[in-house]
């Protein structure tokens, strides 16, 4: 099937032209995204773009600073005082370009940042439809705004990205190809209820949270605060969506540990966050509550409902402090997605995991992103699994649509 011009699917008999449908890629913020929808009063206080040049520290961190007249071009974001460089790790293709290189938005892919381009890519990569998270800015989560000393601008930052989103990215040749994924003011909740609902009217299907918030010095799921945000997407039928890094924490062995151990044990962070959801009660109180993990992968899960279970079993007279009405693993069927991407553990035990459950991601434009070649190298996943035609064509498109319901949308499972 086809929505918006797309990319054509010849059904499910046909998997070697199935359309993907991607639910983890990124979008990088156009340079006048929050000038050109700013307020006159607070336009000069938003994030924007400053062209300068950029040198490394060479300290060992992988930084930069912004200088007047050494090193190369950059586009700098400016918001309050903060000074983001712009580099080849967020608006590049894959590994075109070492990460900390500093670029500028003449020289990026345009396929990172414009409709046209990335429709363009999508259609060159056999996907259909694609599913971003915010990029360098706002961070995974929009945590940048709840960092921010002036609330009442980042309350208008929040609202213009998702105005530029639903309105720009997604709209017109992107609606149906572009899956809308707000984000809201995470440091107030009446607001962030307020946001979600105006979104939700606007017509996006799913929004972005933060993997552990009490990581970002918000309540903790275990204190219920959530909860009436988590009932306002459960009554939407909005995903809730969180992607590695939305904690602001990252994982290590210690300080002089190299960052590859870091990404090998990310998906810790995300282990926590679904055991925070568990035993909470959060999916026991708010039943049509849905959740989506996006790039940690998934073949972590069977082990950790396994242990989940037989603890829970043996809490009572136990100092373990659950009063889980239900099995762990009993909140799991049909409500706790994830993404995989190189995961061959993951879909050989996907009967354990949730195979209805499991989605595909290319992850572009990042380092580990499958394009140009994300069919191809899906497909040879999946055989190597021995899944089945249709279980192909639910893993690389159907799980996501039935999932994030984008049948709203135009798509077809």
């Amino acid at each position: 099937m086809t929505a918006g011009g797309g990319v054509p699917d010849r059904g499910e008999g046909d998997v070697a032209d199935v359309a993907i449908v991607s639910v983890d890629d990124h979008v990088l913020e156009p340079p006048d995204l929050w000038t050109s929808r700013a307020s006159s009063r607070h336009r000069d206080l938003v994030p924007r773009v400053e062209r300068a040049r950029a040198v490394p520290t060479n300290d060992g961190k992988q930084t930069l600073v912004r200088s007047d007249d050494e090193g190369e071009p950059c586009d700098w974001w400016v918001y309050e005082s903060l000074q983001i460089p712009l580099v080849t790790a967020a608006a590049a293709v894959g590994f075109e370009v070492p990460d900390i290189t500093p670029t500028t938005f003449d020289a990026v892919h345009d396929g990172c940042w414009r409709q046209d381009g990335r429709l363009r890519d999508m259609t060159l990569d056999g996907v259909e439809a694609s599913l971003c998270f915010p990029n360098v800015v706002p961070r995974f989560c929009g945590q940048t705004f709840k960092e921010a000393r002036d609330k009442e601008v980042a309350l208008e930052c929040v609202r213009a990205y998702n105005d530029w989103l639903l309105e720009d990215w997604c709209a017109g040749p992107g609606r149906g190809r572009l899956i809308p994924l707000t984000i809201i003011p995470l440091w107030d909740l009446d607001l962030a209820v307020a946001e979600l609902r105006r979104c939700a009217d606007k017509g996006t299907v799913a929004f972005a949270f933060s993997e552990n918030p009490h990581q970002l010095g918000l309540p903790s799921i275990h204190s219920g605060t959530w909860d009436p945000l988590f009932r306002t997407a459960a009554e939407a039928d909005l995903m809730t969506c969180m992607h590695i890094g939305s904690s602001s924490h990252v994982p290590t062995t210690s300080p002089d540990a190299p960052h590859i151990i870091s990404t090998i044990t990310h998906f810790s962070v995300t282990m926590g966050s679904l055991l925070d959801f568990v035993f909470s009660g959060t999916l026991d109180r708010v039943p049509g509550l849905k959740l989506f993990y996006a790039e940690s992968q998934a073949g972590w899960l069977p082990y950790v409902l396994e242990q989940a279970d037989w603890l829970w079993d043996r809490r009572e007279g136990s100092s373990l402090g659950s009063e889980l009405p239900a099995p762990p693993s009993t909140y799991i069927d049909g409500r706790v997605f994830t993404s995989v991407y190189n995961d061959n553990f993951a879909m050989a035990n996907r009967g354990r995991i949730g195979a209805s459950q499991m989605c595909f991601e290319c992850d572009f434009p990042h380092s580990v992103t499958s394009f140009p070649n994300s069919r191809d190298l899906a497909l040879q996943h999946c055989r190597d699994a021995g899944m089945s035609e249709a279980e192909i064509h639910a893993f690389l498109r159907g799980n996501a649509i039935t999932g994030f319901g984008l049948d709203r949308l135009g798509l077809a499972a």
